[in-house]
């Protein structure tokens, strides 16, 4: 009968150090989302990824001059897509759901201040 409960209890042990671990996998998932952000330059690629790295769960981020495009690794545990797109327009650049505010807009470099009318 002691064999039974010892055995009883390590299995107990395992089964709750499996859950835990399963549930932090969970709360630890990691997202890569691609969207839209306009620039124009090597200095809006700055300015738009150094924009994201204070927040806590950023794991990387990569915006292409050409194409216009960020791709953006995160922990969604810790922050959101909406967060992370409406920190980029607080930058001055607009992403497809929102949009810089006039004055960030405007304390950008001239040269990195795109057409906001052409945007598609």
């Amino acid at each position: 009968m002691k064999k039974l409960t010892k055995i009883s209890s390590v299995l107990l042990l395992i089964f709750t150090l499996f859950s835990n671990s399963i549930l932090k996998a969970q709360t630890d998932a990691m997202a890569t989302e691609t969207f839209k952000v306009w620039g124009n330059c090597e200095m809006c690629k700055t300015t738009i990824e150094k924009s994201l790295k204070p927040i806590e769960g950023i794991k990387s981020s990569k915006w292409n001059v050409k194409t216009k495009m960020i791709a953006v690794k995160y922990e969604t545990s810790k922050v959101s897509l909406e967060t992370i797109k409406k920190t980029i327009a607080a930058s001055g650049y607009d992403t497809e759901e929102f949009k810089a505010s006039n004055e960030a807009y405007e304390k950008l470099h001239e040269c990195c201040q795109y057409d906001r009318t052409l945007k598609n």
